[in-house]
């Protein structure tokens, strides 16, 4: 790969993490998820942990981001994001999973 084709790479995929995590500020998420620290929820980089390596974890993680959830964090739930498209739930699971 030419060092031309590495840069527009490069600001490809820059600009795919900004607009996922512009996504994440758009719908709320960062009120209650930080990505180094706990807040009301788990810090986004313990989710990427937790579901590190497992096949079907954009699915399930999108799944859960539309659907909300209790129990798998603690006792505070999260509540259903209705207003994201199953597109916008899947980018924001995929970056979350890209994050260490």
């Amino acid at each position: 790969m030419t060092s031309a084709c590495l840069l527009l790479w490069a600001i490809g995929s820059a600009s795919t993490v900004w607009a996922s995590e512009e996504l994440a500020r758009q719908r709320q998420c960062l009120g209650c998820h930080a990505v180094e620290r706990k807040l009301v929820g788990p810090a986004l980089r313990d989710v990427a942990a937790r579901y590190k390596g497992q096949p079907e974890a954009v699915a399930r993680l999108s799944a859960k981001i539309q659907a909300g959830g209790a129990g798998s964090w603690g006792v505070v739930p999260m509540p259903a994001n209705h207003k994201l498209t199953p597109q916008e739930a899947q980018r924001l699971a995929a970056w979350v999973l890209t994050l260490r």
